[in-house]
């Protein structure tokens, strides 16, 4: 029996396979490595098919997640998957899988996802998945690079905030005073009003420390 007759009778035994995982934490319910070899694994067996894998290019490197900003390790590989029939032919697929891991297991986890696609993309099993074509996607615009004044304003307000943290003053109330003087937010006001009324805060800090000085 060749490779091509050996797959097409572990195709036909195995059929479509149920998601039998949740994710909790997500809220989705997913198709595990667990599920997918232990429905293809008798069928492998039966038909005297074995896989071999190889890895042809793998990427490592780290990211944070979370609000905790957890480091977690990031690693794509690219590996092939030899199916040798038994007649010793054989036939040759290539797969990606990518995964990430807060310990030392994101290469084992990539693995994992490479061969559950090699296994349900080989031997076309029935995902009950949604048609790619069902759902459409319309890039958005890039966004517009920030202007000069756009630019000179956030500095402008960054300046502010640690002026406010330097003369133990609240910002919600600062914003409220620079309110009540330019008729504006401080978002919409230019850079050189919002310098001056930093200027103005740090006069009355001085006048008010002086004041405490002759008192």
């Amino acid at each position: 029996m060749s490779i091509h007759e050996a797959l097409s009778a572990v195709m036909a035994q195995v059929g479509a396979v149920k998601k039998t995982g949740h994710n909790n934490q997500s809220n989705y319910n997913f198709r595990g490595i667990d599920a997918v070899t232990s429905a293809v694994y008798p069928a492998l067996v039966a038909h005297k098919v074995i896989v071999v894998p190889k890895v042809l290019d793998y990427q490592y490197g780290t990211v944070t997640v979370g609000r905790n900003r957890t480091e977690m390790s990031h690693v794509r590989l690219t590996v092939q998957f030899t199916w040798y029939g038994p007649d010793g032919d054989q036939i040759e697929t290539v797969t990606a899988g990518e995964a990430f891991d807060s310990g030392d297991k994101a290469t084992a986890k990539a693995h994992s996802v490479a061969f559950r696609t090699a296994l349900l993309q080989t031997l076309c099993l029935p995902t009950d998945e949604p048609d790619p074509d069902a759902t459409t996607y319309e890039r958005s615009a890039e966004p517009e690079p920030m202007s000069a004044e756009d630019i000179e304003r956030g500095e402008a307000i960054a300046d502010l905030g640690d002026a406010c943290a330097a003369l133990s003053l609240d910002e919600r109330e600062t914003a409220g005073k620079f309110f009540a003087i330019h008729k504006k937010p401080v978002r919409q006001a230019t850079a050189e009003q919002i310098r001056a009324f930093i200027n103005t805060l740090h006069d009355e800090a001085e006048k008010a420390k002086e004041g405490a000085n002759v008192g």
